[in-house]
C-alpha cells in the first residue's frame, strides 16, 4: 500500500472555470482549440464559454443536468466548461449507444438541455426522451421545435457569470459503460481532476503530466472519460489541443507528423488498429516522446509490437470512470525487457493514492493473494446519480472505492489485475480470469482478436472457450491454438473449446463485450454461474 491523501483531503482546489479566465488573463493569445479549420484562443474559449453558461442560466438552474450527445468538436469542449462556470453538470453521452440507452440516459439524468451534434439528429428524432429544450450546435435546423446553438446564446452576455461555483461542486456525469445491467451515472466534481492535479505536480512526474503549452490529441469519444475528462485535463495544463471527430488512424498519424505530437493517449483496441493501418510502417512517430494507454487489458505481445513500432516510452495507466481515469501507472522504466513480467502489471498506486486487495469475506489480503482491488484518492467520483444504494456499496465511509477488478499487489506494490469479478470463470473450482487466457492466445500467427469466455460443463461447472477472429488469410487449427496456450499458462485455465467470428463485439471504449459472446451458450439456464 502506498500512503496519500484520502478522497477527503482538504486540500484546496479551482473549478475549471477559475481555470480558463487564469489562461484567458495570462496567455489569452496562446491556441486553446484546433478543429477542422478553426482556431480558438484562450481567450476567445474564456469567452465563448462565459455566454454559454449566462445562457444556460436564463433557462436552468445551477445543479441542473444538461446533455451532449455527439462527436468530438470544439463545441463540445467549449459547452462543458460553460456548464462549468454555470455550476451545472454535463452529461456526455456516448454517441455510438443505440436509441434505447440514450433514451434511459436522459431519463435517468433528467437533463434540462439536450445539445445536438447535427450528424446525430436522426438518433435525437428518434427518441422517445427527449427535454424540452434541444439545441443543435451547428448547422441548419432539421427540426422546427429545436433551437440553434447561435440563438440560445444571442443576447447572452460575454461577462463572467455572477454565481459562485466551489471545487467540490459536481461538473461531470459519465455513465458507465454497461458491460452487465444497466449504467450507473458516475458523478464527478472539478476538484476530483484539479486537486488530483496539484498533487501530480507536486511529485514532478513529467512523464505523467503534460506541459504547458504542450500539443495534446483529443481523439477518444467524449462520452467517455478518456474523452470528456482528458479534454478538461489538457485545458487545466494550458494545452493546445488537436480535435478528432472520432479516432482515424491516419488522421492520427497526419497529426503526430504535421504537428510533431510528444505525448499521446490510446486505448489497446485503437493502438491495434493503428499499428494493422497500411501507413504505420512508414509513418513518421519520432516526435513521441511518451505513449499511454489504458482503459482495457492489453496482451503483452501488442504492448511489444507497439514499443517496437512507436520507438517512444510507453505507461500503462489503470483507472476508471469513478476515478476520473489513471490512479495506478506503470512507469517508462518499468516497460524493460529485462523484466518482461512487469509488462503484464498495471502498475504502482500513483501519488497521493492507496491501494489494497479485499478477499470474499472483506479480509485484506496480503501480497500474492487474488481479491477485488480498492482505490482511495482525491480523485474518486462523489457517488452514482441517484443511486444510494449502488453509492453505498462501492464507497466506504472513509473514502475506499470497491473497483470490480480482481487483482493482487506483489511484494514490491506492483498492481496485477486478473480481470473483472464478474468476468471470472470458475472451472472445477479453480479461479480463471479472461484477460490472462486472452494474452497467452494473443500472440498466435493467425489470431487477430480474441475473447475467452466460461460456458456451461456438466463435468466442471463452466469451461474455458476462446472465441477468436483470425488473422488475415489465416485459417487457425483449434487445436493448435489450445496448444499454443498450454505452453504459456496452466492446463486449467487453457480453453477447451475455440469457436470463430468476424469481428469481437465490443463496447465505445473498446472492452470486449463478455455478456453479449456469453449470452447463447446460456439461454435457458437460471443462473449464469453453472
Amino acid at each position: 500500500m502506498q500512503a496519500g491523501l484520502s478522497a477527503t483531503a482538504s486540500t484546496s482546489a479551482p473549478t475549471f472555470g477559475k481555470i480558463i479566465h487564469r489562461h484567458a488573463a495570462e496567455s489569452g493569445d496562446a491556441i486553446a482549440l484546433r478543429y477542422l479549420d478553426r482556431i480558438t484562443t484562450y481567450a476567445e474559449l474564456d469567452a465563448i464559454s462565459n455566454r454559454i453558461a449566462n445562457a444556460l442560466l436564463a433557462h436552468a438552474r445551477p445543479g441542473d443536468r444538461i446533455a451532449y450527445l455527439g462527436k468530438n468538436s470544439d463545441m463540445a469542449v467549449a459547452l462543458v466548461i460553460g456548464v462549468a462556470k454555470a455550476g451545472m453538470v454535463l452529461v456526455p453521452i456516448i454517441w455510438r449507444l443505440a436509441r434505447g440507452e440514450v433514451d434511459y440516459i436522459l431519463e435517468d439524468s433528467t437533463a434540462q438541455i439536450l445539445f445536438l451534434d447535427p450528424d446525430l439528429t436522426p438518433v435525437a428524432k428518434a427518441l422517445t426522451v427527449l427535454p424540452e429544450r434541444v439545441v443543435q450546435i451547428e448547422g441548419e435546423l432539421t427540426e422546427p421545435s429545436w433551437t440553434t446553438f447561435e440563438r440560445f446564446i444571442a443576447e447572452a452576455a460575454p461577462a463572467r457569470p455572477s454565481i459562485e461555483v466551489c471545487a467540490d461542486d459536481a461538473l461531470l456525469q459519465i455513465y458507465t459503460s454497461g458491460t452487465t445491467g444497466r449504467p450507473k451515472g458516475a458523478v464527478l466534481s472539478h476538484a476530483n481532476a484539479t486537486r488530483y492535479r496539484q498533487v501530480i505536480d507536486a511529485a514532478g512526474l513529467d512523464w505523467l503530466q503534460s506541459a504547458p503549452g504542450e500539443t495534446a490529441l483529443l481523439a477518444m469519444p467524449f462520452g467517455h472519460i478518456a474523452g470528456a475528462g482528458q479534454a478538461l485535463l489538457i485545458l487545466h495544463a494550458r494545452g493546445e489541443m488537436i480535435i478528432h471527430r472520432e479516432f482515424d488512424p491516419g488522421a492520427l498519424m497526419d497529426a503526430i507528423e504535421v504537428h510533431r505530437l510528444r505525448r499521446l493517449f490510446l486505448v489497446p483496441a485503437a493502438l491495434q488498429l493503428l499499428l494493422a493501418h497500411p501507413r504505420a510502417g512508414s509513418a513518421d512517430f519520432s516526435s513521441l516522446r511518451y505513449f499511454s494507454y489504458g482503459a482495457s487489458p492489453i496482451p503483452v505481445p501488442l504492448l511489444e509490437a507497439g514499443m517496437a513500432r512507436l520507438g517512444c516510452q510507453f505507461i500503462q495507466v489503470y483507472g476508471m470512470t469513478e476515478t476520473w481515469g489513471g490512479v495506478v501507472a506503470l512507469p517508462p522504466e518499468d516497460h524493460d525487457p529485462t523484466r518482461r513480467h512487469l509488462l503484464a502489471a498495471a502498475g504502482k498506486a500513483m501519488p497521493g493514492v492507496e491501494l489494497r486487495i479485499r478477499g470474499s469475506e472483506g479480509e485484506l489480503l496480503g501480497p500474492g493473494q487474488t481479491g477485488e482491488v480498492e482505490v482511495r484518492s482525491p480523485s474518486n467520483l462523489l457517488g452514482y446519480w441517484r443511486q444510494e444504494e449502488a453509492t453505498r456499496a462501492a464507497l466506504s465511509e472513509d473514502g475506499w472505492l470497491r473497483t470490480g477488478d480482481a487483482g493482487m499487489l506483489d511484494d514490491e506494490g506492483y498492481l496485477f489485475l486478473k480481470d473483472r469479478i464478474k468476468d471470472m470463470i470458475i472451472t472445477g473450482a479453480e479461479n480463471v480470469y479472461p484477460a490472462e487466457v486472452e494474452s497467452a492466445i494473443y500472440g498466435h500467427p493467425d489470431v487477430a482478436d480474441v475473447a475467452v469466455i466460461g460456458v456451461p460443463d456438466a463435468k466442471w461447472g463452466e469451461a474455458v472457450k476462446a472465441i477468436v477472429v483470425p488473422a488475415l488469410g489465416a485459417t487457425p487449427d483449434p487445436t493448435a491454438i489450445i496448444a499454443w496456450a498450454r505452453e504459456r499458462i496452466a492446463a486449467y485455465k487453457c480453453p477447451k473449446s475455440v469457436d470463430f467470428i468476424a469481428e469481437l463485439p465490443r463496447n465505445p471504449s473498446g472492452k470486449i463485450l463478455r455478456r453479449e459472446l456469453r449470452e447463447p451458450f446460456w439461454a435457458g439456464y437460471e443462473r449464469r454461474v453453472n
